[in-house]
């Protein structure tokens, strides 16, 4: 039977998708055995606070069930109040661990941050385990917040690290203490990419929505690097971390070519599970290793030299440092270093 070429395009069609779909989903049961387990079971971490940010889905609602279960008392920050009171609820009936609490933070708002930030200072005696997660990915446009900044770099960078400042005292006079910041393997790309100090919040040009995720991603690791310098020998532990690529809520509600409309049909075949994904940010913020370097990154449980070309760019790190300064206006009270 003859079939013209209009025939073999149509099957070629037919037959690159699946077979794209079969790779994706051979590679992808193939990671998901590889995953490894923190396995620190017999860590007990009772008398210790713990706070995460964006602790309401995804890694950070698993983290924090693993911590509940070693006796952590956990303040999950989180935007939305009703879906994270559930969460809270959840992590109580399945741990036994009746001391976890909700609090509101917007991580894309300076107002939001520094309300949070003043009611932990206010309320809590001691703070030995900052968890720096919450996250978004691939909007279509350049959106800014209240404060004129934009939102991806807002709430995965520009939050953070005002939150950490105002904190820093506490944390610094709960030692040994430590600040786990949850990067990403995105930041790779962008050690191609012309990264800009005097353009982190795209004022001028070139904003694209893979590109933002990952400035926003490789400024948490240098963000870690500034900060550990600043701490260095001072009872405090900064480490930043990989958690994988993992099938959570960040893909379902993006945007943008890149990530909504191409990654996300493949993530849930190609991705770890959100416990899997807890993994490591576990490792780092409860293990003897974790506690006893500081400016390292962390992947599959391990230090990894992945971002070693961040880590090392001092001068980066602290121009970053002094822009995000800044753009967040940070106060000379909010400067514990």
């Amino acid at each position: 039977m003859d079939i013209s070429w209009t025939g073999y395009a149509t099957l070629a069609a037919i037959l690159a998708p699946a077979f794209l779909f079969l790779v994706i989903y051979i590679r992808g049961i193939n990671y998901r055995r590889k995953a490894p387990m923190a396995n620190l079971d017999h860590v007990r971490m009772e008398g210790k606070t713990v706070i995460i940010t964006g602790a309401s889905a995804g890694i950070g609602k698993e983290t924090a069930r693993d911590l509940a279960r070693k006796g952590a008392r956990l303040i999950l920050g989180c935007r939305n109040i009703p879906k994270a009171t559930k969460v809270a609820e959840d992590i109580r009936n399945t741990t036994g661990n009746e001391d976890v609490h909700v609090r509101q933070l917007d991580t894309s708002s300076l107002a939001s941050v520094r309300k949070f930030a003043n009611e932990i200072l206010a309320e809590e005696k001691r703070i030995d385990v900052l968890i720096l997660n919450a996250g978004i990915a691939g909007l279509d446009d350049r959106n800014l917040t209240a404060d004129g900044l934009e939102c991806t770099m807002a709430t995965n960078h520009f939050g953070h690290f005002l939150l950490t400042n105002i904190l820093l005292g506490l944390i610094k006079k709960s030692r040994p203490s430590r600040i786990v910041v949850v990067a990403s393997t995105a930041l790779t790309t962008n050690l191609r990419i012309d990264m800009r100090v005097d353009n982190l919040n795209f004022e001028k040009g070139g904003f694209w929505s893979f590109k933002s995720y990952a400035q926003s991603k490789s400024c948490n690791v240098l963000f870690t690097r500034r900060l550990a310098d600043l701490t260095r020998g001072e009872g405090v532990v900064v480490n930043s971390l990989d958690p994988g690529l993992v099938h959570t809520e960040i893909f379902d509600k993006s945007g943008g070519l890149m990530v909504g409309k191409v990654v996300r049909l493949g993530v849930p075949f190609a991705g770890r599970t959100e416990v899997q994904g807890a993994q490591t940010v576990v490792y780092v913020a409860a293990s003897e290793e974790g506690g006893s370097t500081t400016g390292k990154y962390f992947e599959e449980c391990k230090i990894s030299s992945t971002a070693d070309g961040l880590l090392n760019d001092e001068e980066l790190a602290k121009q970053v440092w002094e822009a995000s300064e800044r753009l967040v206006g940070l106060q000379p009270n909010e400067k514990h270093y």
